[in-house]
């Protein structure tokens, strides 16, 4: 579902992403951890058509997102950190603007935003003008906007910054049922108790380069790992 191939990225003379090498199937729940300056936003963007790559390939799909971006951009649901919303728009004509993108029908629009409404707890100020919302409103529409066109891909960059308890409990809950139901997940965070409890798979980059890839349990017997906690090797790896 997701082919990252020799993927580099370079800025003058620094280098952001170096000779990136991933493959991610259906249904996979992918954590990409690293410091900051690693190279994983930079990884995102050009994942979503956002950066173009300086080498290397991506494919979403069997469709390569620098050949194809319509064709890969149309099974993605993208998910940033800072979700962008039209301030003058209510939750409700924000999530019909973004189905009219992937030019979803209207009448299953409506219903897919009545089911949103339910699943993310949304509906006592879904008709209310997005620039009163807080962080874990703004982040509740973004996500659900990415599920509208049903992707089979989700690309997610810090999903639970500035979340209160119950919106990340939400958020979280819904990442894991869609992971389980064959969508495949790749999910940037900074969140190590975040990524032990959802990922299946952990990638950790470091100045740009892949150190570990891997299942979460793997992770958990690295040599140094000798604690048993999932901390403790991600420090002692990207130390």
């Amino acid at each position: 579902m997701i082919e990252i191939k020799s993927l580099s990225k370079r800025f003058g003379n620094f280098t952001a992403v170096s000779d990136l090498n991933i493959n991610i199937g259906a249904g996979e729940f992918y954590g990409f951890l690293g410091p900051n300056g690693a190279g994983k936003t930079t990884t995102i963007k050009m994942m979503t058509g956002l950066f173009s790559p300086t080498s290397g390939s991506i494919k979403i799909c069997g469709y390569d997102i620098s050949r194809n971006p319509l064709e890969a951009k149309s099974t993605v649901g993208y998910i940033p950190d800072q979700p962008f919303l039209y301030e003058k728009l209510t939750g409700r004509e924000f999530l019909f603007f973004s189905a009219g993108l992937y030019k979803v029908d209207h009448d299953l629009t409506t219903r897919r935003i009545e089911e949103m409404l339910y699943i993310f707890e949304i509906g006592a100020w879904i008709d209310q003008r997005t620039e009163n919302y807080s962080q874990g409103m703004r982040q509740r529409i973004a996500i659900a906007a990415a599920l509208l066109h049903n992707p089979k891909v989700l690309i997610i960059d810090e999903p639970m910054v500035g979340l209160d308890p119950r919106s990340a409990h939400i958020i979280k809950n819904i990442f894991k049922t869609r992971s389980e139901e064959g969508v495949t997940v790749f999910m940037s965070t900074h969140s190590l108790p975040v990524a032990e409890e959802l990922c299946n798979r952990i990638g950790i980059v470091k100045d740009g380069r892949l150190i570990f890839d891997g299942p979460t349990s793997d992770i958990l017997n690295a040599e140094k790992g000798k604690d048993g906690k999932f901390e403790s090797v991600f420090l002692e790896l990207t130390k």
